[in-house]
């Protein structure tokens, strides 16, 4: 399939493809939606396979921006951005930031880049320096580290599946399993200590864990047995397609709620197994919008009571979304009809609103 059935498949308004020669850059932003309004999405430098792992991810990811946007209750559309390594780990830049600063700039706001795996918030400040279209920067741009908001908000969906569950809407005692403790798996990790619960770790890096360990007393396990860990929660907080369902009978977890975006390998069907399963799924793109509520809610001019309000309410609507999924068929999908409900509703407004105006 070529990039342009693929983004009429997934809905997709514009795929653009940039190169750089000056900094050998290389990179693609995904627009996949505008209906509620301009897209803020990460970037995120990776090194892909082949430049069609590179496409598949960025449209997956910028179609997941849209339904994280409108379940969020936020007037943002839908967008993501992937630079494309020449090898893992390739340190990234100032020139490499700033000639994908040009890039985002070249969208003119429609595009509003942000951090994702592989950008810190010194990459953001370089890409700033050549575009106000940027958030999440300390010093150019601003906003900030967004994974403490990420974490809280998965967190609040976490309590969200207990209550669903008919359980004592409490960490403390509860054994979570997280898998990848970086930026927003250690702070999940941290919040969850706090609360008293009991915590099972895996990840890649070793400098993860040692921290991890030391801080927070964390039980490590190998990379490969996580994700059948015996715990109350399994908290995928790494890259996406880690669950399918196939795997649902090998789960020694009745919850599955965590950061990463695209957990399940494939969402329709994966969502569907996991039910018949009688494991709950929290839909990712539902318990991971902290930090896009942060970064989106400060573009937009919120108030920061307004926005703790917003991530406190991941946990409302997780419990709706639950709750409506016995009818839905599975909790993606409930999730899906939400999110789509909220755009349906948005873009009339919108609509609505652009008709008044240029009647006058």
């Amino acid at each position: 399939m070529n990039t342009l059935e693929q983004m009429i498949e997934r809905g997709h308004e514009r795929v653009c493809f940039h190169q750089d020669p000056d900094t050998g850059l290389r990179a693609i932003v995904a627009i996949h939606s505008t209906a509620l309004g301009n897209a803020l999405g990460g970037t995120r430098r990776w090194h892909y396979a082949t430049e069609a792992d590179a496409l598949y991810d960025v449209l997956r990811l910028s179609e997941g921006m849209t339904y994280k946007a409108a379940a969020a209750g936020l007037a943002m559309g839908g967008a993501k951005s992937v630079i494309l390594l020449p090898k893992p780990g390739h340190k990234g830049t100032e020139s490499e930031g700033r000639a994908m600063g040009r890039f985002v700039d070249n969208f003119h706001g429609e595009y509003i880049a942000a951090e994702d795996v592989g950008v810190n918030t010194q990459f953001v400040d370089w890409m700033a320096m050549e575009t106000k279209h940027v958030m999440g920067g300390e010093t150019v741009s601003h906003g900030g580290d967004p994974s403490p908001y990420t974490a809280q908000g998965t967190v609040n969906a976490m309590k969200a599946c207990l209550a669903h569950l008919g359980k004592p809407v409490s960490f403390s005692g509860v054994k979570v399993a997280i898998q990848g403790v970086g930026s927003v798996g250690y702070n999940v990790a941290r919040i969850l200590k706090q609360d008293g619960a009991e915590l099972i770790v895996a990840d890649i890096n070793d400098a993860n864990l040692e921290r991890v360990v030391e801080d927070f007393g964390a039980t490590v396990v190998k990379p490969n047995e996580i994700i059948a860990a015996e715990c109350d929660i399994l908290a995928p907080c790494a890259l996406g397609g880690v669950i399918n369902g196939n795997m649902a009978s090998k789960l020694n977890a009745p919850i599955v709620c965590g950061a990463a975006n695209n957990i399940l390998d494939d969402p329709d069907e994966d969502s569907a197994m996991l039910k018949s399963a009688g494991v709950l799924y929290a839909p990712d793109f539902v318990a991971n919008a902290g930090g896009l509520i942060r970064l989106a809610g400060l573009y937009l001019g919120m108030t920061e009571p307004q926005l703790n309000q917003k991530i406190e309410d991941i946990e409302t609507t997780m419990l709706q979304i639950l709750k409506d999924a016995d009818k839905a068929g599975s909790t993606h999908a409930s999730a899906i009809a939400f999110a789509n409900t909220r755009i349906a509703a948005g873009a009339k407004h919108k609509t609505r609103a652009g008709q008044e105006v240029g009647a006058n």
